[in-house]
């Protein structure tokens, strides 16, 4: 993978935040300003065991000298949230790529509804803090197993009665979306950043109301999207002049990579987006958790890790 867009950074502190959830903050070797961000946005953490995971930046966008990022001893890690648990220590240095965003908040939303499940509060934090910062309206639904597994609950309890909490041990099951979700404006935006059920909960339920702004930030690739496709396809990439053929059961970034092509990639899940490329000629079959539904039907990028090609030839900006 590509190391131009990243940072050599240190472990400054590390926090207890709630049950299985740490907090790290990362601040550069050599004490400069880091690259500015914006809520939403999340960062890759190149960890020591050879992995690299995407974490969402859950802390204050205007402290420009260190980065913040909550993260969960997930029972079903496949290694990098038990490296940062077990192993990461105050003190170690890291890669770290430059944030990028593909959750952003419209900061001139009349009303803005954010839903945060679990770990996923981190974006949506961040998100909160910056509408309260700008005196927007919004209201934040976070939910929980157990209160014990809530993080940050005592900086988001000084929105008072913006926020709602619900605690699946305590009420029994997990949150009545279309029910919390009802009675908004058309121009409400609505975003969710939580466990693949709640998401698609929440999307459902937005659906069934008929809200119109909606985003959604995933952790994971949809177990039910395949990142190979049945058919061969033909790629162009304009700036190398490279052709190649991708054949039936291939991905694309591994057609790429195995052409030599120097192509940004991170997840391979397409929920990441460092891999986005743009395309110049050709229908992208998207099969990412990045895109909306607007850029998905512009068809001008794709995430190369998971998409594919609809028709037999596609033309990249690579």
């Amino acid at each position: 993978m590509s190391t131009s867009q990243t940072l050599t950074m240190r472990v400054q502190a590390m926090r207890y935040e709630a049950r299985g959830i740490v907090s790290v903050e990362l601040r550069a070797v050599d004490g400069s300003e880091l690259p500015a961000y914006t809520p939403g946005a999340h960062i890759d953490l190149h960890l020591g065991n050879g992995l690299v995971r995407s974490y969402s930046l859950c802390g204050a966008p205007e402290q420009r000298d260190r980065y913040v990022v909550g993260v969960l001893n997930d029972r079903a890690s496949r290694g990098g949230s038990r490296y940062v648990h077990e192993q990461l220590r105050v003190g170690s240095t890291l890669t770290v790529g430059v944030p990028r965003n593909h959750f952003e908040l419209d900061e001139g939303a009349a009303h803005t509804v954010l839903v945060a499940g679990g770990i996923g509060i981190t974006p949506i934090a961040c998100m909160a803090r910056r509408l309260a910062q700008l005196g927007r309206s919004f209201e934040l639904v976070y939910c929980a197993r157990s209160r014990e597994e809530a993080a940050f609950l005592d900086e988001l309890e000084q929105y008072g009665d913006a926020l709602r909490v619900h605690f699946d041990d305590v009420q029994g099951g997990p949150p009545d979306l279309p029910a919390r979700l009802a009675g908004h404006g058309a121009d409400t935006h609505f975003y969710c950043c939580g466990p693949g059920p709640m998401l698609q909960a929440f999307e459902a339920a937005c659906a069934g109301h008929g809200h119109q702004h909606v985003h959604i930030e995933r952790f994971a690739a949809d177990p039910a999207v395949s990142a190979v496709q049945d058919g061969a396809y033909t790629v162009e990439l304009a700036r190398c002049g490279k052709h190649l053929t991708v054949p039936s059961g291939k991905a694309l970034l591994d057609a790429l990579l195995e052409a030599g092509v120097d192509v940004d990639h991170s997840c391979r899940e397409g929920v990441c987006g460092s891999c986005e490329t743009r395309v110049l000629e050709g229908v992208p079959e998207h099969r990412d958790s990045v895109l909306s539904k607007n850029e998905r039907e512009s068809g001008k990028t794709m995430m190369v890790c998971v998409s594919g090609c609809k028709g037999a030839r596609l033309v990249l900006d690579l």
